[in-house]
């Protein structure tokens, strides 16, 4: 039976039944329907972490249990270890080991929420590992806005192709972090990012790239050559990764070629050995994303849910560059195109 006709069945079949008794089912029935939909924190949430650094927070409820995925800085979008209502508050648990004198050392951070309206304020308490202590810090969230629905890419119209990379030198680029080394210089047509490392000398951490234009929603054409064990990134508009790896051979996961890194995996694979030429063309609009890798869609107009490691910031409704991840491995671009959308 669908459950949204379940009073007006009872009803129906209520003759002889005390009143209480069905007084009290349908009080039951409405509150297990509301506590689903109560849960103000359920959603999705962009976080401004300690030192402006960029987070989001996803929260699912099926009005029993708690979802909670976080991403914190870098890395990957992880599943939190626990998550429950407090009164007003929502608490999440997270778990963490670090290697101490005697062997591994296992804590527990906890980091309560407050809403005010759609606004968080966090606290993250988590204990020292030495056992002397805890270690406190406070950020912010906003709530996104909600997902819009797929676009209909039939009805979308590009305008005139802007070349990014002009094949000779890095006018419209700069670097994204001041102060870090610029390993990227322009090569018989070829933008290339190469390593500062001076053996027996202490290196910076390469710069990633970024043009210096910002867009809305745009296709974007790009080239690109992965040495062995490569790993490089394009961003679209400065917080989603489309992932550049060496992941020839490799299963399909959320971390390969081509990849919306760590959250949209291929649905095929299509990378090329390491050390050839390869295409990636990327559609993205309204916050979806297609990606076709050496001519196989292997994304499919899927929605993004929030930033990625490395994000920019956390807000997804403003213009952003496009920007090349530089501080992993060399990596090599060419023929890098965008057309944006026009109305």
């Amino acid at each position: 039976m669908n459950l949204s006709q379940f009073p007006r069945t009872l009803l129906r079949k209520s003759v002889g039944i005390c009143p209480a008794l069905l007084l009290s089912w349908l009080c039951l029935f409405h509150a297990s329907r509301a506590s689903a939909s109560e849960n103000p924190f359920v959603g999705t949430w962009a976080l401004t972490l300690p030192h402006g650094q960029t987070g989001w927070l996803g929260i699912e409820s099926d009005g029993k249990h708690i979802d909670a995925q976080m991403l914190w800085v870098a890395g990957s979008v992880f599943k939190l270890d626990g998550a429950r209502l407090d009164g007003d508050n929502l608490v999440l648990t997270r778990l963490h080991e670090s290697k101490g004198k005697t062997g591994k050392i296992n804590f527990t951070e906890t980091i309560t929420a407050t809403r005010d309206g759609d606004s968080l304020k966090l606290v993250s308490v988590t204990p020292k590992a030495d056992g002397h202590g805890e270690e406190r810090s406070e950020f912010t969230g906003k709530r996104l806005s909600p997902m819009p629905p797929a676009p209909d890419l039939s009805k979308v119209k590009f305008g005139e192709a802007v070349p990014l990379f002009n094949g000779a030198n890095l006018d419209g680029w700069r670097l994204v972090e001041s102060g870090a080394f610029n390993g990227w210089s322009v090569r018989d047509g070829i933008l290339r990012n190469d390593l500062n490392r001076e053996e027996g000398k202490r290196h910076k951490n390469n710069g990633n790239l970024r043009t210096i234009a910002e867009f809305e929603d745009f296709s974007l054409h790009a080239e690109t050559r992965v040495p062995k064990d490569g790993n490089s990134g394009i961003y679209l508009r400065g917080i989603y990764e489309v992932q550049v790896f060496d992941s020839f051979g490799k299963p399909l996961d959320s971390h390969n070629m081509g990849a919306i890194y760590s959250r949209i995996k291929p649905t095929a694979s299509a990378e090329k050995p390491a050390g050839e030429w390869q295409t990636l063309d990327i559609i993205y609009v309204n916050r979806h994303a297609t990606v076709a890798l050496n001519g196989t869609k292997i994304i499919d107009n899927q929605p993004i849910l929030g930033p990625t490691g490395g994000a920019l910031w956390p807000e997804v409704d403003r213009p952003g560059p496009i920007y090349l991840q530089g501080d992993h491995t060399g990596i090599e671009y060419r023929n890098i195109i965008l057309r944006p959308v026009v109305n």
